[in-house]
């Protein structure tokens, strides 16, 4: 890949709170973001004034696939595929997602991850670590050694997968939630916040935690 392709300009899909700390992170880095495409209220973000609006799938589309990359400014709540759909419906156009990684993200040289991830600040990532496609590894989150992390996974904040954990595909992952080491999670998956996984999970599976009781 060339110094040009690696150095092209970004544009970002989505203008809500995920989306919000992606800019954070690329502004951080002097990345040169053109545009930022979101349907609802982007404008009130104090983030965004100085990027270009944009508000209609056209005004993607009138960027070259080979002239920009996107990102994946949507977050993603437990059996939401819009995250998803977004991304296959613009790969299909031939565009490209850029992966964005937190410069205070501690990541082994042995760990391997797709093109498109998102690795956020203060995120742990051990060696013999393999994360597929379009994932999202949320603050602080820790990943440790050699664990597999299926396509469209979305490990949300303090997560902790120990090690030689494995995770299918579309697994949600909650807050501060535990999976000990050696568990196999299928896909489609959803483990709330704050749950402690000590056995293998079936696909389709929803896995809760203790509430709390308010008085």
């Amino acid at each position: 890949m060339t110094n040009n392709k690696i150095n092209l300009p970004l544009v970002i899909i989505g203008g809500g709170g995920h989306a919000s700390v992606l800019v954070d992170i690329l502004q951080q880095q002097k990345k040169n973001i053109v545009a930022v495409f979101s349907q609802g209220d982007a404008h009130k973000r104090k983030i965004f004034h100085d990027i270009r609006q944009c508000h209609h799938d056209e005004d993607i589309v009138q960027f070259d696939p080979d002239e920009i990359y996107l990102i994946n400014g949507i977050g993603k709540l437990p059996h939401s595929e819009l995250r998803n759909r977004i991304n296959e419906n613009f790969l299909s156009r031939g565009y490209t997602f850029s992966k964005v990684i937190s410069t205070s993200a501690c990541i082994s040289d042995g760990a391997v991850y797709a093109e498109d991830v998102q690795i956020f600040p203060n995120c742990v990532i051990q060696t013999g670590v393999c994360i597929g496609r379009n994932c999202v590894i949320n603050s602080g989150a820790i990943i440790e050694h050699d664990c597999k992390i299926g396509d469209h996974n979305f490990i949300s904040p303090r997560a902790v997968l120990c090690g030689n954990v494995q995770t299918g595909a579309n697994v949600f992952i909650g807050a501060g939630a535990v999976i000990i080491q050696n568990i196999s999670i299928g896909d489609n998956v959803v483990i709330a916040a704050g749950a402690v996984i000590t056995s293998n999970v079936e696909s389709g599976r929803i896995c809760y935690s203790p509430r709390a009781i308010v008085k």
